[in-house]
């Protein structure tokens, strides 16, 4: 256990600070003057964060099923990369920033075969 858990820190550690970015920017989008056109980012954002803190749990827990969550986890961080990119505010940036990291620690994890 103590083996898979290093294997999978940088990974742990990638999801759990995306979730916090992705709660962060979510709050943030919802006291937008416009939130109806933040609708997308808000809802991206909160299920990135779930998405990612069961993720990093699970491979905490040395889960069978981490690495199909693994694969899920790097798809919508992706998603979220590229709407968050599109926003002007600082902590849209960094939330993409984060997403991004977060996608290729679970790629290196857990490829997805071709």
């Amino acid at each position: 256990m103590e083996h898979n858990s290093r294997k999978y820190q940088y990974c742990i550690e990638a999801c759990q600070r995306t979730a916090a970015l992705c709660q962060q920017c979510a709050s943030a989008c919802t006291r937008d003057e416009n939130i109806s056109k933040m609708a997308r980012c808000i809802q991206l954002t909160m299920e990135c964060a779930a998405l990612c803190t069961a993720t990093a749990q699970l491979l905490c827990m040395n889960s069978s099923m981490a690495m199909e969550l693994c694969n899920l986890c790097e798809e919508l961080c992706e998603q979220c990369c590229a709407e968050c990119t599109a926003c002007n505010s600082d902590i849209c940036r960094a939330c993409a920033e984060a997403c991004k990291r977060c996608a290729e620690e679970c790629r290196q994890l857990a490829p997805v075969a071709a």
